[in-house]
């Protein structure tokens, strides 16, 4: 079988077509999508379709079902039909986020690992940019920039730049790595290491974590992703934002009370800075 894909030889654009031939060979490129999914009944078939409206092709899309209660699984079933690329893992027990994008990842297929949540939406060339800009700094840990929704998805014009990298130290003062931006190149890192830790706020815990051993993530400063943010609360958000952000600098990273004082200043005023 003959395969035909459009390679991208550089973060503008420019674009050269390459034949790939075999399934082996294919698959290399192929950026597997994981999505856990729990209650998304409201938003699951927007981002399901950002992701099937990509300009890159060559994904698969792993959707964790995770125990919904509402039409969610119905729903999903709907979408399977739409791309064979598309698989579900129905998980019949809740095991929370980290967990489901854990299995998502160990069922994963492709060479690139990318994480969206169920109430997101990528640009149509989001993947096309990004396996672009990964390769053009052989790097094993990129992420991108993002705008700020409201739950109907309607863009609010704030627009979160991000910086050209992040080492462990600046990560920990600028947690501004978003899950939905995230991509990883398995030859590049174990994706044993592409691994949430069963805590709030897994998904920082992992960049810390990644971090730490020496990784650099690499930023490329570009809005491709809609961040929706849900009708609840924002105060009772920030509220459990600042508990979560202490606990990692206390209890994960185990700072003193000073040393986490001083990240935590850092971290919240970057906060404000994004949303205002």
């Amino acid at each position: 079988m003959l395969f035909m894909k459009t390679a991208i030889t550089s973060v503008t654009g420019k674009k050269t077509l390459i034949k790939l031939t075999g399934l082996e060979k294919m698959q290399k490129d192929i950026v597997s999508v994981v999505i856990p999914v729990h209650n998304a009944e409201k938003y699951i078939n927007d981002t399901v379709n950002s992701v099937l409206n990509q300009t890159y092709d060559a994904w698969e899309l792993i959707l964790v079902e995770n125990a919904s209660d509402d039409s969610t699984v119905r729903i999903l079933e709907e979408i399977k039909k739409r791309d064979p690329r598309i698989r579900i893992m129905d998980l019949k027990d809740a095991v929370g986020a980290a967990a489901a994008r854990n299995m998502g990842v160990s069922a994963a297929t492709g060479r690139y690992i990318a994480f969206l949540d169920a109430d997101d939406i990528w640009h149509p060339e989001k993947l096309e940019k990004e396996v672009a800009f990964i390769n053009e700094k052989e790097a094993a840990f990129v992420f991108t920039g993002y705008e700020f929704a409201n739950e109907k998805a309607k863009p609010s014009g704030k627009i979160v730049k991000v910086p050209e990298s992040l080492s462990h130290i600046q990560a920990m003062k600028n947690t501004t790595i978003f899950t939905s931006t995230v991509m990883f190149d398995t030859t590049r890192i174990d994706r044993e290491k592409i691994r949430m830790p069963q805590i709030k706020s897994e998904d920082t815990a992992l960049w810390w974590n990644i971090l730490r051993e020496g990784y650099l993530a690499y930023g490329l400063n570009e809005n491709l992703v809609l961040y929706r943010r849900p009708g609840k609360s924002l105060s009772s958000n920030k509220i459990e934002a600042i508990k979560r952000i202490w606990y990692l600098y206390r209890k994960w990273e185990k700072l003193n009370v000073f040393t986490s004082s001083w990240y935590f200043m850092n971290w919240a005023f970057r906060a404000v800075l994004r949303r205002i």
